[in-house]
């Protein structure tokens, strides 16, 4: 597949793509943090990691919902425009991811029985800066990747419930 459609795109770890992610200054870098992330998933989990355009009805759901825990936990706005989003569960956790132009990747981890971990991560795409609304707040750690370079990280453990 090497284009979104309304079924959404089908991340492929073994053939890094740009696709939905070309208006990235850091499309590139972005895609090898997109393919990681994938491949993790693929080798867990067996499970397709598939992303949906911002724009459509999945896509917003899910980013609606990271922004949500985003403000109401740390009262953090992105100011970066989402490219993609995909929501699914696994082994009883539900995860969000949301790609920024930028190319800033946000994940959340949500145990569903609330006794399992709660999270949400950050994670940079290699070249990129540290977002603004992130810089004082938060200390990355890096880690390399064959798909992504450089991947600097960082998260918060998610108090509420969502």
């Amino acid at each position: 597949m090497t284009e979104q459609s309304v079924n959404g795109y089908v991340v492929n770890f073994a053939e890094v793509s740009t696709v939905g992610l070309e208006s990235s200054p850091h499309a590139e870098a972005l895609a090898g943090l997109r393919a990681n992330e994938a491949r993790y998933f693929h080798n867990k989990y067996k499970h397709a990691f598939t992303t949906h355009a911002a724009t459509t009805d999945q896509a917003s759901s899910t980013i609606a919902w990271v922004h949500r825990i985003l403000a109401d936990e740390r009262d953090i706005t992105i100011g970066s425009t989402p490219l993609e989003a995909t929501e699914f569960e696994v082994e009883g956790i539900r995860w969000g991811y949301v790609f920024y132009e930028s190319g800033l990747s946000i994940n959340v981890l949500y145990s569903i029985d609330g006794a399992g971990k709660r999270a949400v991560g950050f994670k940079l795409a290699d070249g990129m800066d540290v977002p603004v609304e992130l810089a004082d707040r938060f200390k990355f750690a890096r880690q390399r990747s064959k798909l992504a370079g450089t991947i600097r990280g960082s998260f918060f453990v998610i108090k509420g419930q969502y």
